[in-house]
């Protein structure tokens, strides 16, 4: 027996092929003029016996796909098959493509199989056909499509009518596959498409919350999905199976699961929180349309859209599936085949294979430059508190990428020492005094720096001052409050507002503000220090929406408790868990990369939500560990350490890591 096919190379395609290379018989291949090595190559990765698939030179756009009469005359009478699968299968790709390779391509198909006088043609066409019909679209439904405004949806059905219309002189076999995901055994995946666009979003819930916490979601319409082998087996059994001719074939599940069920799904293989509760869209049916379309086409609305989407990897084609109101019956199908073991196989079953599959292989994450030589080399990055802990070992890690380090701190000859063993290392440092709680030193070291490098690409607001007491010892202590804001807030404002406005002339900046873990926690006997650090995060969201339109970034950073000269006086803080300055300075450099708006533990975000949530329980959480956790020796004014903590002190500081007591 012998078969042509075009669109082998693809991922339907691929599969067929091994398929029908399991029978006897030649397989003759469609392949452009200067593909043979990509043809080549998948031979020998798909393991083909290279003597049985026939490359044959064409292009789909031209009429009998470009054989010339020589080609179709070896070919007449020779061809028993004719598995059409070349195709655009892109929603977002652009009207006039899609028409050519779908439409046009389908067209030169069937000339070139009536020519070689093929004894049947095999049309691979698509569930896309029916548009966003509204209920149950059967498989010998075609004129009854709704809504084909998607150039992809119309191309797909115009070119199905081309072959009902216009193949006339040999019989032909329709496939209509669902949304074709990856091999179900092996998880092979070929492009990112499909839900795999909400892999990315997945994927961030996972870094921001654990996985046990419940998340809002959606509900959505039925999605009907389907692994690419059982299409390539359920194409190979019918196309082989007698009396089918002018059939059409619904290569569908028939019970497809809804949008929420299937993000979720995917959110247990990849051990991100699941949508607990989820909404329908349907509930907000009763805002009449027009109302509805005038408030999405709202400039501000569409942009904010449009940015999420952006950052997420979602076309916002995608959207219009959420709601997806088409069901497929596929009876005919069910029937042709009975007794073959061929079966959609439960996307429970292999949702974990494709998700291992994408995250090893096609998150895009994977092809991005990931070094910190990539955003930093020959830019000019400061550095507040630069001369020890934090800022020190980000300092290191930034020079050593190339970038124009600049350290700041108080004291001079640590600052020097600082920028000397920097320079040894290798980097280019620079190091200014200043003193951050004056806002005359704050003035000079900015336009000094100004003056000697003309700008600032990245501020990192890393300085600090702590105080652990707890208000009722701080009633004769307002020097405290005062103290603490005029370092950590004041001070980098005023940082922050002299850089601004050469970030903003160059279009280009990127403040990193150092907060704490304890803004999000509300933690007891830090109301000095979380008061001035949750003043820097609020101007932060204020700037960074007044700012990102000239591409300059905000990012705060939640810092856990991390073990540095800072928290030495409270001895308690010797048994509980910490960071070190070097991972501290990780989250520095992953802010460089990644600009986020803010950078948390999963405990940190969490907290703040449960605060949200319930805030009477976390109130008596924090109660709790006020109450277990006393104040220092060195805060009630007394003399003598704070002895060893208890076993409760480590064992509640472990359930809570990071978090200031």
């Amino acid at each position: 027996m012998s078969y042509f096919v075009t669109g082998a190379t693809g991922f339907i395609g691929r599969f067929l092929v091994s398929n029908l290379l399991k029978r006897k018989g030649t397989v003759h291949v469609l392949v452009r003029k200067g593909s043979q090595k990509k043809l080549t190559a998948l031979v020998e990765k798909m393991g083909w016996d290279s003597k049985r698939v026939v490359a044959v030179p064409g292009d789909l756009s031209k009429p009998k796909l470009g054989l010339s009469a020589a080609q179709i005359k070896s070919l007449t009478g020779k061809v028993d098959h004719f598995f059409h699968l070349a195709a655009i299968y892109d929603l977002s790709a652009d009207a006039a493509s899609q028409k050519v390779a779908n439409v046009e391509g389908t067209r030169h198909a069937v000339q070139l199989a009536e020519a070689v006088k093929a004894r049947c043609f095999h049309h691979t066409s698509s569930i896309a056909v029916a548009g966003l019909y509204t209920g149950t679209f059967r498989e010998d439904m075609f004129e009854e499509a709704e809504d084909l405004d998607n150039p992809y949806f119309a191309t797909k059905h115009d070119s199905e009518k081309v072959v009902r219309e216009e193949c006339t002189k040999i019989p032909y076999r329709i496939y209509r596959p669902g949304i074709v995901v990856g091999h179900s055994q092996t998880g092979e995946i070929d492009k990112i498409d499909g839900p795999y666009y909400f892999f990315t979003l997945l994927k961030k819930l996972r870094e921001t919350l654990p996985p046990w916490v419940p998340i809002l979601g959606i509900e959505g319409g039925r999605i009907n999905l389907v692994p690419v082998d059982f299409v390539a087996n359920a194409m190979d059994h019918i196309a082989h199976k007698s009396g089918l001719d002018g059939g059409c074939f619904h290569l569908t599940d028939p019970d497809p699961k809804r949008v929420g069920e299937v993000l979720n799904m995917f959110a247990r293989a990849g051990h991100a929180p699941e949508m607990t509760m989820r909404l329908d869209a349907r509930m907000f049916a009763f805002v009449p349309l027009p109302i509805r379309a005038a408030v999405t086409s709202l400039p501000p609305i569409k942009r904010f859209t449009r940015m999420v989407l952006k950052d997420l990897g979602i076309p916002p084609e995608v959207l219009k599936l959420i709601t997806y109101p088409t069901r497929f019956d596929s009876r005919e199908t069910e029937r042709a085949l009975k007794g073959s073991k061929i079966a959609v196989p439960p996307l429970e079953d292999y949702a974990w294979r494709l998700w291992d599959y994408w995250e090893r292989h096609l998150d895009p994450a994977l092809f991005q430059d990931r070094s910190l030589r990539s955003r930093v080399e020959g830019k000019v990055v400061l550095i507040t508190g630069g001369s020890d802990g934090i800022g020190y070992a980000a300092a290191e890690k930034i020079a050593a990428a190339g970038a124009k380090t600049i350290i700041v701190a108080r004291t001079e000859d640590k600052l020097l020492a600082a920028r000397d063993a920097l320079r040894k290392a290798g980097g280019e440092v620079h190091a200014y005094t200043a003193d951050l709680s004056e806002m005359e030193s704050c003035d000079a070291l900015v336009k000094a720096v100004l003056k000697d490098h003309g700008g600032v690409d990245v501020l990192v607001n890393n300085a600090g001052r702590s105080i652990r007491r707890s208000i009722a010892l701080s009633y004769d202590r307002f020097h405290d409050f005062e103290r603490t804001m005029q370092l950590n807030y004041f001070g980098s404002l005023r940082l922050i507002m002299g850089f601004l406005p050469s970030m903003t002339e160059r279009r280009r900046g990127h403040v990193i503000n150092i907060s704490s873990i304890g803004v999000l926690a509300s933690s007891p006997r830090f109301s000095a220090y979380v008061a001035s650090k949750a003043a820097l995060d609020a101007f932060s969201r204020c700037a960074q929406a007044e700012f990102s339109g000239n591409n300059i970034a905000f990012t705060t950073i939640n810092m856990p408790l991390v073990r540095t000269k800072m928290i030495g006086p409270t001895k308690i803080y010797d048994s509980v868990p910490t960071l070190t300055p070097d991972e501290a300075a990780d989250m520095i450099c992953q802010a460089i990369l990644e600009r986020p708006s803010r950078i948390a533990t999963r405990l940190g975000i969490f907290a703040a939500v449960l605060n949200a949530l319930a805030p009477k329980a976390y109130e008596v959480v924090m109660n709790t560990a006020f109450t277990l956790f006393p104040d220092s020796a060195a805060a009630k004014g007394e003399k003598g350490g704070d002895g060893q903590a208890s076993s409760e002190q480590i064992a509640f500081a472990a359930l809570m890591r990071g978090v200031h007591w």
